[in-house]
């Protein structure tokens, strides 16, 4: 990591020097273009450390690509990497492979390119095991640390990792804060490559799909390491004939010695014979043979003889697989797998009806309707057989291979009824988590009602915090038990839980995530023939659209939710659907017709008692008066709706209201009034974590500075509204450059 000098100055502060002499500007200058005091810079001049904040407008100002950004997050502190997974304690073998691999990833790279070695074979050749081991190997020569992904590239569900998520994790272990990572794959990947441009990182690429997810995980410095492992030989990587490598099975004495390591010297000694029949019926697989080893070690009173007859029994009893290392993997899966006890058989079988990336605790417990303490006892046991990996922080992953298996074993001993409930369990306890977390994200906001569980599952009891890190694990998982719940015909359940997602998706804009889902619950709906939830999947997806500013596309959907509802009698969601009406007015810069909806909208809350939604639709009215020039009214409905939402403690109706108040005040040149309001919006936006609200305050707070005269601090505030909207990949974003860029 890089430190302040000697001198005092620092990598950073000199890299700015450089970009600043580079461009012919001034100190004195960049205060003026980034909004910070000349005093303030002569401390960063002087090797202070720069914040987040500072280190993006620079670099914004600058076009330094992420390059002063990276500079700043390895000024921040020392942090060192470590996130390899342990080695297996049985490797053993493989040593000239591991001699060769550890040799070239010893030197650095040429000039602009990592030191780079591929590793490629069939599953359960033990191409990870290796990758581990050389990685570890190597580790101390890597003095910035390690970086570790699963890219799930051959995972049985066809959903290998989303690369610009996996940039995003690898940012922020790397130091950089989220409020500074852009949206998009080609801007994260550059600030990555920024940020270890001057750092010694070893990265492991584990299970890769194809070359094309690989290049932007590939670091540009040739004082980075990288490995990279798949099921094929990569073509579209450009890496030397010496630095591939091919896994086979292993050499017989490499395959007897594992299994001596793991059952004992006294016992392989005295039945050499038995040992290596053994390793031969693995097929001298590493995954197998690990298994089998564990298998027989737990029966240290059975001769090996006896148990390899078991082995050769069960492989003449299972059908024949495509490949002879595919029907060793198998066979030694089977042997293992007959020898659980039955509920931790059961357990491992229903487990591989889950598509997921990994599993929680009360997901696994869910599928099997097993308590949670008696789920984890059941699945620790499967961790020490080497059926499934523990993760941390109660998740388990399953290899894609025994995923398989554990699936073909739930479709011939489990009923079509017994596996149908088991997916209803676990379908439900996401649902009934989702629906938590997101409450505690927002919980102003109405949600759909949820009936009564049919099936006793835990929910997990969140504060905002553990709400919010839930989701970002469980987002992947949710999807697939959307998917899976319209498989099932869990129709209502498919709908429920991309609509009890929204709170989540709404805050982190998570465009993509929030169309397809949203699109998948519409299907459901109306597979169930549910109106009801057809409408509210509706509504929620022309919220998107409008945001995405698909207008025409939001309009409809907007439409569509409103008739549905008229015609299922959903008097609160008729309001929020003309609410959506009223907005694509506004943005049509029909404001009559806007006040007409907001007002019918306003009628409805009242009616049946939505106290938020009323203040909201007061809010909404009092906004649609400001465009109008009716100020009185716009004041007056305003100062009603914020009265409201300070009654029932609503901050985030409060906020929003406060800025619409802002901008009222704003245009009748009352603008200490309307600066007020806008610093106590962004004050409670910021303690509530609302990124995009703290983007659309300061958005408006600039436009009113630049009208009081205060160009310095306008344009700090749009700059920093411009890196929020950016960073979500909010439309927004292009308004808020082109008004820097016109007053640059």
């Amino acid at each position: 990591m890089q430190d302040r000098r000697d001198d005092g100055t620092s990598p950073f502060a000199d890299e700015l020097e450089r970009l600043l002499r580079k461009r012919g500007l001034s100190w004195r200058r960049l205060s003026d273009l980034i909004g910070y005091t000349p005093s303030w810079l002569s401390k960063i001049k002087h090797g202070a450390p720069p914040s987040a904040e500072l280190a993006r407008k620079c670099d914004q100002v600058l076009e330094a690509d992420g390059q002063l950004i990276a500079l700043a997050a390895a000024t921040g502190g020392p942090v060192r990497l470590a996130q390899l997974p342990a080695a297996a304690a049985t490797f053993v073998g493989r040593e000239a492979e591991l001699y060769a691999l550890s040799g070239i990833l010893s030197y650095e790279g040429e000039p602009g390119t990592p030191q780079m070695v591929a590793i490629d074979g069939p599953p359960g050749a033990g191409k990870t095991a290796l990758a581990l081991r050389v990685a570890h190997s190597v580790a101390d020569q890597y003095s910035d640390g390690q970086l570790y992904v699963d890219l799930r590239g051959y995972s049985p569900d066809g959903q290998p990792r989303v690369v610009d998520e996996v940039l995003e994790e690898f940012l922020t272990a790397l130091g950089v804060q989220m409020e500074v990572i852009p949206a998009g794959l080609e801007a994260r990947a550059k600030l990555y490559r920024s940020v270890l441009a001057d750092r010694r990182v070893l990265v492991v690429l584990d299970n890769a799909a194809d070359s094309q997810q690989l290049e932007p995980l590939l670091p540009g410095s040739s004082g980075c390491g990288v490995v990279v492992t798949s099921r094929k030989r990569l073509g579209g990587l450009a890496v030397q004939g010496d630095r591939r490598m091919t896994l086979g099975p292993m050499a017989e004495e490499e395959s007897t010695t594992l299994l001596c390591k793991v059952i004992g010297k006294e016992r392989a000694d005295a039945e050499p014979e038995a040992v290596r029949a053994l390793a031969s019926r693995c097929g001298h697989l590493p995954l197998a043979l690990r298994i089998a080893a564990e298998r027989v070690a737990t029966h240290p009173h059975h001769s090996v003889s006896l148990l390899v007859e078991e082995l050769a029994t069960e492989e003449q009893r299972l059908e024949a697989l495509a490949t002879d290392d595919s029907v060793a993997v198998k066979t030694v899966f089977s042997w293992s797998y007959r020898d659980l006890p039955a509920d931790a058989a059961r357990m491992f079988r229903l487990i591989g009806l889950h598509s997921g990336s990994h599993i929680r605790t009360g997901a696994a417990a869910a599928l099997a309707g097993q308590p949670l303490v008696r789920a984890r006892r059941v699945l620790d046991r499967l961790t020490g057989v080497h059926l499934l990996e523990g993760l941390g922080n109660d998740r388990y992953r399953m290899h894609d291979l025994l995923r398989v298996y554990a699936a073909e074993q739930a479709a011939e001993e489990e009923s079509d009824e017994e596996r149908l409930i088991a997916l209803r369990r676990m379908v439900d306890w996401y649902l009934r988590n989702t629906y938590a977390a997101n409450h505690a994200l927002a919980p102003q906001r109405h949600d759909p009602v949820l009936d009564s569980s049919a099936f006793k599952v835990d929910v997990s009891e969140f504060d905002y915090e553990s709400a919010l890190a839930w989701c970002e694990f469980e987002m992947t998982n949710i999807a697939s038990a959307t998917r899976t719940a319209v498989e099932i015909g869990e129709n209502v359940a498919a709908w429920q839980l991309p609509a009890g997602s929204f709170n989540y998706l709404h805050l982190r804009k998570r465009w993509t995530a929030w169309v397809a889902s949203h699109e998948v619950g519409v299907l459901g709906a109306r597979r169930a023939g549910d109106r009801y939830g057809e409408a509210w999947v509706l509504n929620n997806l022309a919220v998107a659209y409008r945001e995405l500013r698909r207008t025409d596309e939001a309009k409809e959907c907007f439409m569509q939710a409103r008739a549905l509802r008229t015609e299922v009698g959903d008097r609160v969601g008729q309001a929020w659907s003309l609410t959506g009406i009223g907005f694509i007015g506004f943005d049509q810069s029909r404001f009559d017709a806007a006040a007409l909806h907001f007002g019918e909208a306003l009628d409805i809350f009242r009616e049946v008692g939505d106290r938020h939604g009323e203040g909201i639709a007061l809010a909404n009215v009092g906004d649609a008066y400001r465009c109008l020039s009716d100020y009185d009214r716009a004041v007056d409905a305003l100062e009603q709706a914020l009265a409201l939402f300070r009654d029932i403690e609503d901050s985030y109706g409060e906020c929003y209201t406060l800025v619409k108040l802002g901008e009222t005040y704003s245009e009748l040149a009352r603008q200490a009034d309307a600066l007020d309001c806008f610093q106590r919006a962004l004050d409670t936006r910021r303690e509530l974590g609302d990124r995009w609200g703290v983007g659309e305050t300061l958005h408006k707070r600039g436009l009113v500075l630049f009208d009081s005269g205060q160009a310095d601090l306008a344009l700090e505030s749009l700059r920093e509204a411009f890196s929020i909207f950016d960073e979500l990949g909010d439309p927004r974003a292009a308004d808020v450059r082109d008004l820097l860029t016109k007053n640059a």
